[in-house]
């Protein structure tokens, strides 16, 4: 299974999503839901973690943290591992719940942590579960709306301060930005296969981390290539069947698409996407 590519470093965001071993439920019963999240609090208080938003589904959570210490990795061991442990123990059975590798995608706070807490929130209602944010218990919405007491673990100072310094007004907005969520049918920011989101500048930061890391196969080739062109981009302009054969060619070897993303794109079969590729290996040696 390829590894994924973790960057870490104090003050780092991160949106954290885990999902159960071949897509299984995680949580039998509200008792798991709140074992895991007394265990969320543990770390939270261990590694020094800031939790700005969460969300528990059946198959899967979201968590959005901030890691003062850099140490997002040695916390979701914690996390995950003192879970499954947890788990077993009181459902009698042996083996992983979580599969593989959690997926960590490094975000911008100052640009998308804000949009990401509502895209967090409100999966519940993008999955029909409930028609409102506050009707699902598994989240931090209420809490940060007010409507519960917020637990130890959940940071809402941050995204509260954002709407107004009162804090009841500023709930109240946070109320009606999310509700604007469910109207725009926000999908969020965070494609799966990222590593890092934010504005160029901010991706900037990581090109050079990852530059002697484009060849390593351990690390899923979609998250060597910080920062590269839409296909869209890419194959704006060719004209011949040479030029559009050079822009396949540049999009799968140097910018990590896949001869499958390339086809769909292009609309063409893959098998041909394959021969061109083939080709442009052959000549060049």
């Amino acid at each position: 299974m390829a590894r994924p590519l973790r960057i870490e470093y104090p003050g780092a965001v991160y949106h954290v999503i885990s999902r159960g071993n071949g897509r299984n439920d995680i949580y039998k019963d509200d008792q798991d839901r709140q074992n895991f999240l007394s265990i969320l609090g543990s770390v939270v208080k261990r590694y020094n973690w800031l939790c700005h938003a969460y969300c528990l589904m059946a198959n899967h959570y979201h968590l959005l943290v901030e890691t003062p210490d850099a140490n997002l990795s040695a916390g979701m061991r914690q996390l995950n591992g003192v879970y499954t442990q947890k788990y077993n123990r009181k459902h009698q059975r042996p083996g992983h719940i979580f599969q593989g590798r959690f997926k960590a995608i490094l975000i911008q706070k100052e640009n998308y942590l804000l949009e990401l807490c509502r895209y967090v929130v409100l999966n519940p209602v993008r999955a029909e579960s409930v028609k409102k944010a506050e009707d699902w218990r598994w989240s931090s919405y209420r809490a940060t709306a007010g409507i519960n007491k917020e637990p130890e673990y959940l940071t809402t100072d941050w995204i509260l301060g954002l709407f107004n310094n009162q804090k009841k007004i500023a709930q109240k907005r946070y109320k009606a930005f999310v509700g604007e969520g469910i109207k725009q049918n926000t999908s969020g920011n965070s494609p799966q296969s990222q590593i890092v989101l934010g504005e160029e500048t901010f991706l900037e930061n990581f090109k050079e981390v990852l530059e002697n890391k484009k060849r390593v196969k351990e690390i899923p080739r979609s998250q060597r290539y910080i920062g590269r062109p839409d296909l869209s981009h890419i194959f704006k302009g060719p004209e011949t069947n040479d030029q559009r054969n050079a822009c396949i060619y540049r999009a799968h070897l140097d910018q990590g698409y896949t001869m499958k993303e390339i086809a769909a794109h292009l609309g063409i079969h893959y098998t041909t996407v394959s021969k061109v590729i083939a080709k442009k290996e052959t000549l060049k040696k």
